[in-house]
């Protein structure tokens, strides 16, 4: 049992050089530092004149404009860390194997500078020295910069980095995809300084069911590259108890700095072992203008420690407002397809009541008498005409009585002959049939029929429900 500290709260879980923040314990105990300083003590004893730390700067500042040499100067160096402030001033370092300086480059001086200062390069700058009193420190205020020339740092990145490149160490095809969900998150840091405090707020925020597991390590001098390589040891062999599995990527990251304080994340060695890592690594090294051989070999690029843990994890409040989009589609897709199905199942029913064999049989009948009955109709119209042209012409042609007896005899068996030849039923009577489709339509043609189609035949006496099963272009 891991006891509690002087706040109280339970610390986070140590194994193995590694740090585990679950999310069943308190975050933010952790997050909040200690904050407070040594009460203040009066100096009342007598003695000699005390001086304000302004009274102090403001003497220091003096003494060094009244220096001869100090306002027109010429100085060589090596560009370290540069920052550019909304304002457009510039902010650097110049340093040599002994020293640095820092100097100041203001808006209109820097813009009249052919150049853009870049770390690593050695330069020639000409300005004043002097005291910015807020903050207790001498800078030199640079109006002019010409190139020097390459610093020995900058040279070696150089040749380092073409060579792994050729190596195809940074080639995007070995790039891989982070995980859109992860359970476990290894982080590889400084054990101080506020990089650790900002990637776990950001988590915390973000993502806060993610178990993060901390590797500390060195970030910055000659023993930097060994700690690094081991934290990424370390995470490698971590596994969860739980669930058996390790991290599902890893955050490798450091505050800004100068090229030399950054150097350890160009060590070949740590190159190498971000490349080899088995899982996803996310790189938030230095500010967004600090790059480094790392960088160029994790997986994904990020231009900060807190960006870092912006892309290793998704935003919770993004994802349930995507959850409660994706419902809300799923309802109106699946109302829209009851929908239609209910649509199309209504008409099916109405189509198989219109079309009921029995009805359509019904309806042809009628169909049938009402034309039998116009035939006839229309028969004996034209017998009674006949008959009454005939008795007008028997009295003027007596003589031709026993012929019109005889024509009037044979006109009667034609016109009942031809009666029965309009007769459907006579038709049906000689062996043919009448072949109907399901809507009630006359099939005239095998050609327009398809296999497995269902047919009725209305025969002399009853009639045929049947499929198609075979289809000819012609008798056999």
């Amino acid at each position: 049992m891991v006891a509690a500290d002087r706040r109280g709260v339970t610390p986070p879980a140590r194994y193995d050089g590694l740090v585990t923040y679950d999310p069943e314990r308190p975050w933010n105990a952790w997050l909040e530092s200690d904050s407070g300083a040594a009460d203040p003590t009066a100096n009342t004893a007598s003695g000699p004149r005390i001086r304000s730390v302004a009274e102090l700067t403001r003497l220091v500042r003096e003494r060094l404009r009244d220096a001869p040499g100090l306002r027109d100067v010429w100085v060589e160096g090596e560009i370290g860390q540069v920052s550019v402030s909304a304002a457009g001033h510039a902010y650097l370092t110049l340093k040599d194997d002994r020293a640095q300086l820092r100097c100041v480059i203001f808006r209109d001086d820097r813009l009249r500078i052919p150049f853009a200062p870049q770390t690593g390069l050695r330069v020639v700058a000409h300005g004043r020295l002097d005291v910015f009193e807020q903050q207790g420190v001498y800078q030199f205020y640079v109006d002019s910069l010409q190139p020097a020339g390459f610093g020995d740092l900058a040279l070696r990145l150089e040749a380092m980095k073409a060579r792994l490149a050729a190596e195809g160490l940074f080639d995007a095809a070995r790039k891989r995809p982070l995980p859109p969900w992860p359970a476990s998150i290894g982080v590889a840091t400084s054990e101080t300084g506020a990089v650790l405090h900002d990637i776990l707020q950001v988590l915390q925020r973000r993502w806060p069911r993610v178990r993060v597991v901390f590797s500390p390590c060195l970030v910055q001098g000659e023993a930097a590259p060994t700690a690094i390589i081991a934290a990424l040891r370390r995470l490698e062999r971590w596994i969860d108890a739980s669930s058996g599995r390790g991290v599902d990527l890893v955050i490798v990251a450091r505050g800004g700095g100068s090229l030399e304080d950054l150097w350890p994340f160009n060590d070949e060695r740590v190159v190498r072992a971000v490349a080899a890592f088995p899982r996803p690594v996310v790189a938030g090294i230095g500010h967004e203008t600090d790059v480094t051989l790392v960088d160029f070999t994790a997986d994904v690029r990020a231009a900060t420690p807190s960006v870092a843990a912006e892309l290793a994890v998704p935003s919770r409040d993004e994802q349930g407002t995507r959850l409660l989009t994706l419902r809300g589609s799923l309802h109106r897709a699946g109302t829209r397809a009851l929908a239609t199905q209910r649509i199309a199942l209504e008409a099916e029913r109405r189509a198989l009541d219109t079309l009921r064999p029995s009805a359509v049989l019904t309806a042809e009948r009628e169909r049938i008498g009402l034309l039998l009955d116009r035939a006839t109709r229309a028969i004996q119209e034209r017998l009674s005409t006949d008959r009454a042209l005939l008795g007008r012409s028997a009295d003027r042609l007596p003589r031709l009585a026993q012929a019109r007896t005889m024509l009037a005899g044979t006109d009667l068996r034609s016109a009942a002959r031809a009666l029965g030849a309009l007769s459907p039923f006579a038709t049906l009577e000689r062996g043919y049939a009448i072949v109907r489709r399901a809507d009630g339509s006359v099939v005239r043609s095998a050609l327009e029929q398809r296999l497995g189609d269902p047919l009725e035949v209305r025969l002399a006496q009853g009639g045929l429900d049947v499929r198609v099963e075979r289809v000819r272009d012609s008798a056999p």
